[in-house]
């Protein structure tokens, strides 16, 4: 079996070593290997800050963007290559677009805002932030903030659950500040951002140094970080902690953005009674989260938070709907949920659930058992969708164990100020909801969740029409959370390209000011 190649200092690397394998979620065979062994991560490093910094720090702003533009519009080329290889990730051709499309749509949304918010010309590679402030009686003396990009690379440590949205939304507010990228994808999804990296090389369009990629372990990567350096990782909450504990970040207060897992929630109002769209748009969207990437999102939800006397009408409606999901091969138009990432996973997911029960009880599904169209279940990474029931909201485990899969619990409240304090038990999350038509409700409900949640969306017929939906991450908007969630921010427009610059208070002359800031 071939190794997949790393791309290091402008050159395609093999590893020294056979690696570890890739598999196939689908059919559980083995479709590559991965290894970093051979790469010298300081040199990596050194040519991020020593080439490709100064690449791209030689660009304006608008050029960044009209890089971002024509590599957004390359890789739509390539959208059929990247979905076959997605299937083999376990993913359904729905889960491929939301995440190889939604990529895309990053950079393209990127190289708009660029554009759109960031100075222009020869002189647009500084960013003034907000207006002068006068130090002085007579105007002589004035003071500013301005934002210029971090003299180091950023490193990208991600997840297996999104391949292509993942690096791809980490690069576009990265290449836009300046700053050199480093990806290091999961190994089990690796094949996949693999071929999106030898597309991005292939099209020749960035600059020298501004793009490598680490295929396999990180190995002592994190040893050679500096000050300049920012790293983000998405991850699990555990990996979080070790990483922004190293001893290297630690030290040289390395920039450290997290995004974690979390138990995010969705709370039904008391008016959305059987019978009301909104009860059915929280029953829907429960599924839809639980099955989209057959619940292999950091976004989706893992408690849903309905009042007591409405337990048995969501269980009976959400457990009709999860019976009409066939669960798969991909490649079946019939599949409606595919495999999870690998039977590791699925296993983990097993013991996750087996926990979760010990206060909860099935409502649909069977952990130890899935009927797989065109796909033995066994060899492939397969799971029926899960809904628990955990009738006890004092309950510890279902506000602290996240069942990485297509599992969530139900879990009942009995007023707004028992819904809040139940979401605030998930000790910060990335991405809550609250489906009502009561805009009292919902005001009273949202504010209690904004200080625990990076995101909330409040869902009823006025915007279900155009609502992109309770797990969808948006470039405009930022992503992250507090607490468990990692407490980083990611996207969110300027914000996440202000991530990878150092903000700088400038005092002087007006006419000095103006020199500097171009302004």
């Amino acid at each position: 079996m071939t190794p997949l190649r790393s791309y290091i200092q402008d050159r395609w690397h093999t590893p020294a070593d056979a690696g570890a394998p890739v598999h196939d979620a689908v059919t559980g065979e083995e479709i590559a290997r991965a290894s970093s062994s051979g790469i010298d991560m300081a040199a990596a490093l050194h040519h991020a800050r020593s080439v490709g910094g100064p690449e791209l720090r030689a660009l304006s702003f608008h050029r960044r963007a009209q890089l971002l533009a024509d590599l957004g519009s390359c890789l739509r080329g390539h959208r059929e290559e990247l979905y076959a290889i997605s299937a083999r990730t376990g993913a359904t051709p729905y889960d491929s677009k939301y995440d190889i499309d939604g990529g895309i749509r990053v950079l393209l949304s990127y190289a708009d805002l660029g554009r759109r918010e960031l100075p222009g010309g020869d002189e647009g590679v500084v960013y003034v932030e907000g207006e002068r402030e006068n130090l002085s009686r007579d105007g002589s003396f004035l003071g500013g903030h301005i934002c210029t990009p971090i003299q180091g690379a950023a490193l990208q440590i991600n997840a297996y659950n999104f391949p292509v949205w993942a690096p791809l939304e980490k690069l576009a507010p990265a290449l836009l500040a300046g700053v050199p990228s480093l990806v290091k994808p999961a190994t089990q999804t690796c094949h996949l951002t693999s071929r999106l990296i030898e597309l991005i090389v292939d099209s020749g369009l960035l600059p020298p140094g501004s793009l490598q990629f680490v295929c396999g372990s990180a190995g002592d990567l994190l040893d050679h970080v500096t000050e300049q350096d920012l790293v983000s990782f998405t991850g699990s909450a555990a990996t979080a902690e070790r990483l922004r504990t190293h001893p290297a970040v630690v030290r040289q207060a390395v920039r450290f953005n997290a995004e974690a897992d979390s138990v995010n929630c969705s709370v039904l109002g008391p008016d959305a009674t059987p019978g009301t769209p909104e009860f059915d748009l929280y029953v829907d969207q429960l599924v839809t989260e639980m099955t989209v990437k057959a619940g292999q999102k950091c976004t989706a939800i893992r408690r849903a938070l309905v009042p007591a006397d409405l337990m048995d009408a969501v269980s009976e409606a959400a457990a009709a709907r999860l019976a009409a999901v066939v669960v798969g091969n991909p490649a079946d138009p019939a599949v409606r949920m595919g495999a999870l990432a690998g039977v590791g996973q699925r296993e983990e997911v097993r013991r996750c659930v087996k926990t979760l029960l010990d206060s909860a009880r099935l409502v649909s599904g069977d952990p130890d058992r899935v009927d797989a169209r065109g796909a033995d279940p066994e060899r492939g990474a397969f799971l029926t969708p899960l809904l628990l029931r955990c009738d006890d909201p004092g309950a510890t485990a279902p506000h602290e164990v996240e069942a990485f899969g297509p599992v969530s619990t139900l879990i009942p409240y009995t007023s707004p100020e028992h819904a809040v304090f139940l979401a605030a038990q998930g000790r910060g999350s990335l991405a809550g909801s609250v489906v009502t038509g009561d805009p009292a409700f919902a005001r009273e409900v949202v504010l209690g969740l904004a200080p625990w949640h990076g995101r909330v969306l409040v869902l009823d017929t006025e915007s279900a029409k155009a609502s992109t939906g309770h797990g969808s991450p948006l470039p405009a908007l930022v992503h992250g959370g507090p607490g468990r969630a990692g407490g980083g921010e990611e996207m969110g427009g300027i914000r996440g390209v202000l991530h990878h610059m150092q903000r700088t208070a400038v005092q002087g002359g007006p006419g000095m000011l103006a020199a500097l800031t171009g302004k």
